[in-house]
Order: C-alpha cells, then sequence, then structure tokens
C-alpha cells in the first residue's frame, strides 16, 4: 500500500539577518500576498454582512477650534468602522489610519471627520460607514467666591455616521456634577427642627452622558453644550476651592436638591430647546454615597437612539 507523504517546500538556506538595506520597489508589492482581499473561498464561518469592522482607539493630534475664535491640538482617539458585504473576505484597515492622517494637518475635526469618511469609504468600497473621535476639552472655569480659576476637562465623542447615503453628525458629552438627595436634605432638616439634631444630606458625585444629534449650519460649539448642562443641572463639581468656595457649593447643593429621575428631565427640557439639536439620549448616574449601588436613569428622544436592549455596560460605563 503506498502512503502519500505531505509536501514539504525546499527552501535555500535563510538569512538571519535584518536586510535594512533592502528597497521594495512597485513589482515587488503587487507580489505581495493579500489575504484580507482574497477570494470569497477565504471567508471563515457564516457568509453574513458584518455591519462593523475597523480599528478601535488610534491616537492621534487633531486640530479644534473653539467658540472664542482660537483652536486647540488634543490627542484624539479614533474608532473608525465600515461595513462588509457577505462575500467578502475582509477589509484594509490601515486605509483608515492613512485616511486620518492625509486630512489631519490642513482640516479641522469634523471637517476631518467628513473627509475620512468620503476617503475610506471609496476606498473600501462599503456601503456604511462610522467614524468617531473621542477627547478630552479643557475649559478655564471660575471658582464661586475666591476668584481662583482651574480647568475643567470635558470627556467628549464627535461621531459622524454615514448609513444608506445620509450622514448623521453626533456629539456625545460627559457632565461631571454633584446631586444632593432631595429626600436625605428633608430628613436632615426635620431632625434639626423637631430634635435639634445636627444632620447632614448625602450628595455624591454624578454624571450624565448626552449624545445628540447635530442639525442645520449653526456650529453647536463645545462650550454651548457645558452652557447646556450648566443650565439644566447647575452643580457642575469644581476644580479650584477655597473655605469660601467651599461653603458656596454647599449652599449652591442646598439650592438644587435632585433625584436621577429629575437629572434626566432636566437636560431634556433643555436639549429640546436648543435648535441645533434633534434627537436625543440622555444616561444618568448618581454614584450614591448612601446605597452601595448607583441610582440610574435613561432618557431618549427620537428614534437614533431608541434601544429595546440594554448593553451590559450602559451604566457602568459612567464612571465620575
Amino acid at each position: 500500500m503506498t502512503r502519500n507523504k505531505p509536501f514539504i517546500p525546499v527552501y535555500p538556506a535563510l538569512s538571519r539577518t535584518y536586510p535594512s538595506d533592502f528597497k521594495v520597489d512597485e513589482q515587488y508589492r503587487a507580489n505581495l500576498p493579500d489575504l484580507q482581499n482574497g477570494p470569497a473561498s477565504l471567508i471563515v464561518g457564516a457568509r453574513k454582512v458584518i455591519q462593523h469592522v475597523g480599528i478601535s482607539h488610534f491616537r492621534l493630534p487633531i486640530r479644534y477650534r473653539r467658540r472664542d475664535g482660537g483652536e486647540i491640538m488634543l490627542e484624539t482617539s479614533v474608532t473608525g468602522t465600515v461595513s462588509l458585504d457577505a462575500d467578502r473576505k475582509g477589509i484594509n484597515m490601515s486605509r483608515i489610519m492613512r485616511s486620518f492622517y492625509a486630512h489631519a494637518e490642513k482640516q479641522f475635526s469634523l471637517g476631518v471627520l467628513a473627509a475620512a469618511v468620503s476617503d475610506y469609504k471609496d476606498h473600501l468600497d462599503s456601503f456604511d460607514a462610522r467614524l468617531q473621535m473621542r477627547l478630552s476639552y479643557p475649559i478655564q472655569v471660575e471658582s464661586l467666591r475666591s476668584g481662583l480659576s482651574g480647568w475643567q476637562y470635558y470627556d467628549i465623542a464627535m461621531e459622524l455616521i454615514d448609513q444608506g447615503g445620509q450622514r448623521l453628525k453626533v456629539m456625545h458629552f460627559d457632565y461631571v456634577y454633584s446631586s444632593t438627595c432631595p429626600c436625605s436634605l428633608e430628613l436632615s432638616e426635620h431632625a434639626r427642627e423637631s430634635r435639634s439634631q445636627l444632620a447632614t444630606p448625602h450628595s455624591q458625585r454624578s454624571i450624565a452622558r448626552i449624545s445628540a444629534v447635530m442639525e442645520g449650519e449653526e456650529k453647536l460649539w463645545f462650550e454651548d453644550m457645558v452652557a447646556l448642562c450648566r443650565r439644566a443641572v447647575a452643580t457642575e463639581t469644581q476644580v479650584m476651592v477655597k473655605r469660601e468656595d467651599e461653603q458656596a457649593f454647599a449652599e449652591l447643593n442646598a439650592a438644587n436638591p435632585i433625584f436621577v429621575e429629575d437629572a434626566v428631565r432636566a437636560f431634556a427640557h433643555e436639549l429640546e430647546l436648543e435648535p441645533r439639536v434633534g434627537d436625543f439620549r440622555v444616561i444618568a448616574s448618581h454614584q450614591e454615597s448612601l446605597h452601595s449601588h448607583d441610582a440610574v436613569s435613561l432618557l431618549t428622544e427620537g428614534p437614533t437612539f431608541a434601544q429595546v436592549s440594554l448593553d451590559p455596560m450602559t451604566f457602568a460605563g459612567l464612571r465620575a
């Protein structure tokens, strides 16, 4: 009985020294294997459309305009994805990064997103695309009474969604504030009044994540979103604090006690009044000092953010 032996290719003796002087020409590059763009026969698993495939946490500096006319360059984390047809093996993910580098030096934030989406959608032959840029945006804020000032940093993500030939611009904005429990405030005052017992209401650092579709030609500045949040919930956490500021903050909290349900409705009220905002979502987490769990709430307006199922990390991802 004849036994077939596996084919073992025979190579010449291989060099173990890195060829630092080797240069790649077009002919050599054309002969390099390219499995990502290989035939459908190489597809592993079910032949299904993939809604999103791409890269996450690719970092580079991006320029942003300030509302006062200035500009700032900030480290930005990019997530870029495209859809993939059922009969396509894969995508060239480095194209996403190259698209950003091609536009980042000569354009600002949303302009970079728009140009990069157009660029890599064309090159990757995809029907849907999504880009998101995450950054920490500094704004100088004054203390309540002492006249000091410091830098407050706001976690922001700008998202551009290209789907079905339509483009959607979304701002995701995190706002950190203090929430004093109205019930605890009343109970503390009751103890003082009825039993001359000193008591303090409980309050905690809290966070709201606002996602808003940006509409119209007029720009919605980051500074505008800060002002909107402050109008809704005045008790933003402080940067520079002396004794008079600490006292002022205690008074400010007492003047604005708030449950988590109140918070999302207060943000929603301000968002409804803003003509540059369309659909929106507000998620809030009050990270309790009384309980060993958090108080959370979610409110959406419009179909863009409507959801039946919640990601398990929807609230766990909010840490103030």
